[in-house]
């Protein structure tokens, strides 16, 4: 993908976000009301139009995936608050809207979000073109990870290592090689006791093929997949002290009763604290 283009999978992310607050009933798993905003004019049309093909079985397993990584993401951050973190890197961002939709316990925040400079333009674009402002306490920074250590990337945009931090890096490291994948763990896992970071990863034996597949064909071809045994020992050697892969029967528990959705089955969403 080029550094000048949106990411085509960040937009189908967020659509299927948005497609939550449309589409299924309370309870809603990710409450976001701006999710629908922030994919531009005309997006709630867009997603009417398409809704029986978001509602077949398929549409929706995928979209109970999506928002579910994202409210863990946000649930093991309010935690992380409470002891003391006081920094959130968003790591592949894409048209995330935490920052938009904050709640008051996150205001103490310095919150950067990182991503390709594409995806970044079109997203200020669309922020712009619905009247919503990034706070005073929020920003965005470009770094590739193949080519930029993550540590100095931070440092040049004014986060501190001597801070604990928090860092959601979701739908991400399926895109990546394993070199680089380990490198940004390594990083993160040197900020000081206490940071945190929420993953998603991509299983080979637990992927709908088809997923894969439309990814490549857009040009965002998946290069890692690793097993959930094989990720925490992976977090654990980075330097992590403890490591929680969500199950699916705890998903299911805290997240998914009452709810529209079905509760995923895959074991891909995992929290590694320093």
């Amino acid at each position: 993908m080029s550094q000048k283009t949106a990411s085509r999978t960040a937009l189908a992310t967020a659509h299927m976000r948005a497609a939550h607050q449309l589409l299924d009933p309370p309870p809603r798993i990710l409450e976001d009301p701006v999710a629908v905003a922030v994919l531009g004019p005309g997006a709630e049309q867009r997603i009417r139009e398409v809704a029986a093909r978001s509602q077949a079985p398929e549409g929706r397993a995928l979209r109970a995936h999506m928002v579910l990584r994202s409210r863990f993401a946000e649930d093991r951050l309010a935690v992380a608050v409470s002891r003391g973190v006081t920094q959130y890197v968003i790591l592949g961002a894409g048209f995330d809207t935490f920052a938009v939709r904050q709640p008051a316990w996150a205001q103490q925040l310095r919150i950067l979000e990182v991503d390709h400079a594409g995806t970044q333009e079109l997203k200020r674009a669309h922020l712009a073109a619905a009247g919503l402002v990034l706070p005073p306490n929020a920003g965005f920074a470009s770094i590739d990870f193949e080519r930029e250590a993550l540590r100095d990337g931070l440092l040049r945009q004014g986060i501190s290592p001597s801070q604990r931090t928090f860092f959601s890096w979701l739908g991400v490291t399926m895109y990546l090689p394993t070199a680089a994948i380990d490198a940004v763990l390594r990083s993160v896992a040197e900020f000081p006791e206490g940071s945190e970071i929420v993953l998603t990863f991509a299983s080979a034996s637990d992927t709908p093929r088809a997923v894969a597949e439309r990814a490549a064909h857009i040009g965002e071809p998946w290069l890692s997949f690793f097993e959930p045994a094989e990720m925490r020992g992976k977090l654990l050697a980075a330097g992590f002290t403890s490591v929680e892969l969500l199950a699916p029967s705890v998903a299911q528990e805290r997240y998914f009763r009452g709810s529209s959705l079905p509760s995923p089955q895959r074991t891909t969403i995992a929290a590694a604290v320093r």
